[in-house]
């Protein structure tokens, strides 16, 4: 079975598979639940952060997917009247079509976890284990089926919901985290952000019918289904490949964001808008909407803290040769076409009200759930989840990371290359090296204050001077305050590396990966010579013959390697694609120290060792 994943590895900062069967499937019922709902130990004081959201049929509930708190708020009447803690890392939720459960994904326990309503209370009714890092949910008009993006392996699953069944897996393109499928349930369209590509799936085979490429694409967001169903819209960021400068950014040359649209019917080239507008820019496109009327399309812009309104019939969509860098002049001049209403914090989920006008918006940072009034273009009411009545320094180096205000021009984020504190999928060109268009791999920034020295040539030494460069020069803003780049690395030091989901279930390797284990560890394969220590890295420079005549450094900083999995491009340049080319080739032990060449199974062992770090 084919899978794609990358070594992890520190660049300039800023710049065991076991299937689940039916037998592993919770049972329905609350009596049978080994993980009873939990009301008393949520306190007031603990940050929700809410990611995404969903409204039900009726249109009398809210429920909301809070990611630091891990757990789900149930909302009635502007209130919050229960709340319950569910997995670790909700990312995505929904009502089943008849509004009878609700479905949400806990990436870092590998869950789909059901609820339902009762007594305006929100009783578990079990959870389906699919592993892999579930992100984005699709449920068949039916209700009795849905379908979930597994990122960490490169798979779809499908799931039985009135069995509380896992059907099957199949493969698709890196990173599917968000999908939408067309108003009958035949097809599926998939976001694969790790390949810049968008899929229509048959959902009877499994198999692709046709892919949009998004050149130089990174970043997709959600992805929603018209009201007539002849298309998925999407959001997405588009990185091309220009030296970073002010005139290249203010052209949209760097880091720009997109609006696009598939055809659900058959194969047709994708159709986009462009949202940045000269001089104030839209950052990091999540989630979008669209009005049951057809004539409303919201999407919110996380990083520049705001929705964005547009007038759906007469959007200019462009397919081949466009969209062009910058908004369309016809949208800019006039209100009516598009606006933008100022929300603060990180709008992130949104839902649109059978009234048409009614936004609901999940924001982030505010921990709260804004209702907006696409009329009269305001904040009605702010429903508050609970948090902490004073902020701490790492939440103010959060909101600094997610700011695209920072940057120039309001372009790009902190998270715009590394999402969430991770990666994106993109070699790019920082300048951090002090040169242009040396493009290197967009690294996590997890365990960063434990992994000296910095960037791909080890010559940042100080992370507070590196929080100064990202900003000034890679992001083109303001210089940051003290105080700043001591929040900054406040919030780096709460990121957690997510469990990894290529280890069984009590964390022990697979027979495969013990195996690899040896050869990693052994005089043939001689990795641990440099991989070695907590983070497999032993900080060291090292020149195994990688590099170019263009580089301002000799040797690179040995990557660590926790977190492999992740990745979907390997070494400093992003020239491999697979961890097959890395282990049998282009870093493969007989070139990086002259051993024997390692036989298919050897490779294949050591391979699995990799993804279990």
């Amino acid at each position: 079975m084919r899978r794609h994943f990358e070594f992890a590895a520190i660049a300039g900062l800023f710049s065991c598979l076991m299937l689940a069967s039916p037998d592993s499937a919770r049972s329905p019922g609350a009596e049978n639940d080994p993980k009873p709902r939990d009301r008393t130990s949520l306190p007031a004081e603990l940050d929700r952060s809410p990611v995404d959201l969903a409204r039900s049929p009726d249109g009398q509930w809210i429920v909301t997917a809070n990611q630091i708190s891990n757990s789900v708020s149930l909302i009635r009447g502007g209130q919050v009247v229960d709340e319950v803690r569910i997995g670790e890392h909700p990312v995505d939720i929904a009502f089943t079509p008849g509004g009878e459960r609700i479905l949400v994904t806990t990436q870092w326990s590998g869950d789909v976890v059901v609820l339902e309503i009762k007594d305006s209370r929100l009783n578990r009714v079990g959870e389906i284990h699919v592993g892999f890092e579930p992100h984005g949910i699709a449920i068949a008009k039916g209700g009795s089926r849905a379908y979930v993006g597994l990122v960490a392996s490169a798979e779809v699953a499908e799931i039985d919901l009135e069995r509380f069944e896992l059907l099957r897996r199949f493969e698709v393109g890196n990173w599917p985290r968000y999908l939408t499928l067309s108003r009958d349930g035949s097809r599926l369209a998939v976001g694969y952000g790790g390949d810049a590509k968008v899929a229509v799936i048959d959902t009877a085979s499994g198999e692709a019918l046709y892919e949009e490429p998004l050149g130089n694409g990174t970043n997709l967001g959600q992805m929603r289904t018209s009201e007539d169903g002849n298309y998925a819209y999407f959001t997405w960021m588009v990185y091309r490949t220009n030296p970073i400068n002010v005139g290249n950014i203010r052209r949209g040359w760097i880091l720009a964001s997109r609006i696009g649209r598939v055809r659900l019917d058959g194969p047709s080239y994708r159709e986009a808008i462009s949202l940045d507008v000269p001089g104030q820019a839209v950052a990091d496109p999540f989630d979008l909407e669209i009005s049951k009327d057809q004539q409303h399309l919201v999407a919110s812009a996380s990083g520049t803290h705001e929705l964005l309104v547009y007038r759906l019939p007469d959007l200019p969509f462009v397919a081949q040769g466009g969209p062009g860098d910058l908004i369309d002049r016809r949208l800019q001049r006039d209100r009516e076409r598009f606006d933008r209403i100022e929300l603060g914090g990180r709008p992130m989920g949104l839902r649109i009200d059978d009234d048409n006008r009614t936004v609901y918006v999940a924001n982030y940072l505010r921990n709260s759930v804004q209702v907006v009034d696409l009329e009269s273009k305001t904040v009605t009411s702010e429903i508050e989840l609970g948090g902490p009545s004073n902020q701490t320094l790492a939440r103010k180096g959060m909101e600094i990371f997610y700011d695209g205000r920072r940057s120039l021009d309001q372009w790009y984020s902190c998270h715009s290359c590394h999402q969430d504190g991770g990666v994106n999928a993109r070699p790019m060109d920082t300048m951090n090296d002090g040169t242009e268009m040396t493009l290197k791999t967009v690294l996590p920034l997890y365990d960063v204050a434990a992994t000296f020295p910095w960037t791909w040539h080890g010559w940042q030494r100080n992370l507070s001077e590196a929080m100064h460069k990202s900003i000034t020069s890679t992001m083109q803003g303001d210089p940051p305050s003290e105080e700043d780049k001591r929040a900054l690395i406040e919030f780096l030091a709460t990121l957690r590396q997510p469990p990894n989901p290529f280890r069984k279930a009590d964390g022990t390797l697979s027979e495969s990966a013990e195996r690899g284990k040896a050869i990693f560890f052994s005089r043939k394969a001689a990795c641990a010579d440099c991989h070695n220590g907590p983070y497999f890295s032993d900080g060291k420079i090292h020149d195994v013959g990688l590099g170019s005549d263009s580089d301002h450094y000799d040797g690179y900083n040995t990557p660590p390697l926790v977190g492999t999995y992740r990745k979907v491009r390997w070494l400093h340049s992003g020239r491999a694609r697979s961890l097959d080319r890395v282990v049998n080739d282009l870093h493969s032990p007989e070139k990086v120290n002259g051993a024997a060449e390692l036989s298919d199974q050897e490779a294949a062992d050591l391979i699995a060792f990799l993804k279990s770090l």
